[in-house]
């Protein structure tokens, strides 16, 4: 049997050899750094057999799928010392996830700090044990009576759900530990040197808050102490600079009981920095042709059921009035699309017309669960820079990468480029009821789409299952401080709701065609927007997006005069200035102008009064010097003239 190894090598083996003895074949180090295995593109366990010519990969803790296992196996790990030290505790379930791995549990007292410390340690000891992990099935019979006498409700729930497939379940069994689970894992305990169980929350069993709460243990899991170290290190940062916790430190925004979950309220800073991002992104898309729109916030249902919004995305809409009554029932917007369409609708178009790029700042709204909601990354209220074109197929691709060469920019502009990624969100042929279309029509957006991606050389993850109901979107990915990513910025190709709506034009020779639409964002959710911005720059956002740009400090109150005249003269030109004018002693005031993270500070004594000018301290550069006026004024508006980012 031959086995194609990465790089090309091929090398013969004999059939039935398992993936682990091939690793061990190979040599000693990569036998004990692998963590699981690609068989054709297929990751599988290094226990699997292999019967017949293949190419194989080996994946370690380097590989994101090597991760994958290693944390999976670790979450087992925490499972058996749960078992051992609280025998009554139930199993629900416990997967790897980013950055680590979490298990619920139903227990009769939630865990505390002290009972963490006891698990580490307990899962330590299993560590050191050296357990190896055995994979078997069971008949679903078999499966749902051993977990039975074991008193595990919720994988007996679990296993019945299989039962009707007829398939085998799958186990792993470590020591006197097992669990229903489809794997991969390590070969055995061992590798699990640096361990660290982080956090404990509580959840719902399958998220559902109808269903029993249960208790979630956090952790995470690393093969050398010192990629620990460095992980709790980035932990650290990422709490420092978490905006659900800086954001309201600095006041930006804050969130009430009384008014909801997810909708928070944007305080003076926060409200200035949306403010100054929309005059900015309305300014751009104007300069590359877009049309202002400015549309209701709600619609009744006959809207929405033309779109397919109704069918497809209700459960996510707040709706107002019953269907069940003689009445008008409404709903508030989750998306502007169908409001646009309604101006395109408004006059007859030709395709001279074409392209015509609405873009709008709309308020939408989404009925998120409250389990996913979080500070200003999800919320049920947000403001988006929504923007729908209408084009003729000819003018498809380079309208398209117009959109993406616009949120580019956005994305330099305000330092977030570096940290994107692209995902090419797909259809998924298997659930047909989540879409409208043929699945010729969804073959042709989406060769579409991925010869233009391609055509502009957009390194893209394919995501099966993940497009929007009516066609392909790509998805412009980034994550936040503690490694969760997010959709900041899609742009979508539509031929499917012109039709829907009626939506034509008259072409060259005279017969009435659809126009193909392009739905994009340019910056995203605004708010979502700020959480990242507030995370990036810690606080200490660049001098052009500063809700305080300049805060003065007279060193006492002789200077109070010059001081108020200072201040007036940067208002008069244009710039957010405060004036500290307190009697607090200087070290004082700047300490807490850094603590408010204000890019400039000026200084003002009796010999900037004398010498007509100021003293500059610059958050970034710290003490730098005395200034005129008119040279301060110059320095600012070039940095704020060229958004110059800190």
């Amino acid at each position: 049997m031959n086995i194609t190894l990465k790089g090309g090598e091929v090398r013969c083996f004999p059939s039935g050899i398992t993936a682990a003895e091939v690793a061990k074949e190979l040599g000693a180090g990569l036998y004990k750094s692998a963590c699981a295995c690609r068989i054709n593109s297929q990751v599988q366990d290094l226990r699997t057999p292999l019967t017949e010519d293949c190419e194989l990969e080996f994946l370690t803790f380097d590989h994101p799928d090597g991760q994958h296992a290693f944390w999976h196996t670790a979450s087992h790990v925490l499972a058996q010392a749960v078992k051992r030290l609280y025998p009554n505790a139930k199993l629900a379930i416990g997967p790897a996830i980013e950055n680590g791995f979490y298990y619920d549990f139903d227990v009769e007292t939630p865990f505390s700090p002290e009972d963490l410390d006891k698990l580490e340690a307990e899962m330590k000891k299993i560590v050191k044990e050296n357990l190896e992990l055995h994979r078997l099935e069971l008949s679903p019979e078999e499966a749902v009576r051993k977990l039975g006498e074991r008193g595990e409700p919720y994988k007996v729930e679990l296993a019945e759900e299989h039962a009707g497939k007829g398939e085998a379940i799958l186990f792993y069994e470590q020591g006197e530990f097992l669990d229903l689970c489809a794997g991969p894992h390590l070969l055995s305990t061992a590798p699990l040197k640096a361990l660290k169980l982080t956090a404990c929350t509580g959840a719902y069993w399958r998220g559902d808050a109808s269903n029993p709460q249960l208790c979630r243990i956090y952790g995470t899991a690393f093969p050398k102490a010192s990629l620990l170290e460095e992980h709790l290190a980035r932990m650290e940062e990422a709490k420092r600079r978490d905006h659900n916790l800086l954001g309201r430190q600095l006041g930006y925004f804050t969130t009430s009981e009384l008014i909801g979950q997810g909708l928070p309220i944007l305080l003076p800073k926060g409200a200035r920095v949306l403010q100054l991002l929309q005059r900015f992104v309305e300014d751009e898309e104007q300069r590359r042709g877009w049309q202002l729109t400015k549309t209701p916030y709600m619609a009744k249902s006959d809207l929405y059921k033309v779109s397919g919004h109704w069918d497809h995305y209700k459960e996510g809409m707040f709706v107002l009035g019953d269907e069940s009554k003689d009445s008008e029932v409404f709903a508030l917007r989750p998306m502007t699309c169908p409001f646009q369409y309604q101006a395109y609708l408004s006059k007859k178009r030709s395709y001279r017309d074409l392209p015509l790029r609405y873009n709008e700042t709309s308020t939408l709204f989404r009925n998120e669960s409250s389990g996913e909601m979080h500070g200003l990354i999800r919320v049920r209220q947000f403001t988006i820079s929504e923007g729908h074109l209408m084009c003729l197929p000819s003018q498809l691709e380079q309208e398209f990468q117009s959109c993406l060469e616009l949120a580019i920019y956005m994305l330099k502009t305000l330092g977030l480029y570096e940290d994107i990624s692209y995902r090419f969100s797909q259809w998924d042929p298997e659930d047909r009821e989540k879409y409208i279309g043929t699945p010729e029509q969804w073959d042709e957006a989406q060769s579409i789409m991925k010869k233009i991606l391609d055509d502009l050389d957009i390194p893209y993850a394919v995501g099966v299952g993940e497009a929007a109901f009516y066609g392909p979107k790509l998805d412009i990915q980034i994550k936040n401080v503690h490694g969760k990513e997010d959709t900041l910025i899609t742009i979508q190709i539509d031929q499917l709701l012109a039709e829907k709506f009626g939506m034509e034009y008259v072409d060259m020779d005279g017969s009435k065609k659809n126009p193909y639409i392009i739905h994009r964002t340019s910056i995203g959710c605004y708010e979502r927007t700020l959480a990242l911005l507030i995370e990036k720059y810690a606080g200490a956002f660049p001098l052009w997006l500063a809700p305080t740009q300049v805060k003065i400090l007279p060193i006492s109150e002789r200077q109070h005069e010059y001081a108020q005249a200072v201040s007036d003269r940067l208002s008069q030109a244009g710039f957010r200035v405060e004036l500290d004018s307190r009697s607090e002693k200087i070290g004082y005031k700047i300490r807490e102008a850094q603590l408010e993270k204000v890019p400039y500070m000026l200084i003002v004594g009796d010999k900037e009064v004398e010498a007509d000018s100021v003293g500059v301290r610059s958050r970034k550069d710290g003490d730098i010097g005395q200034l005129s006026l008119e040279a301060l004024i110059e320095k600012l508006t070039a940095e704020v003239r060229d958004k110059v980012i800190q």
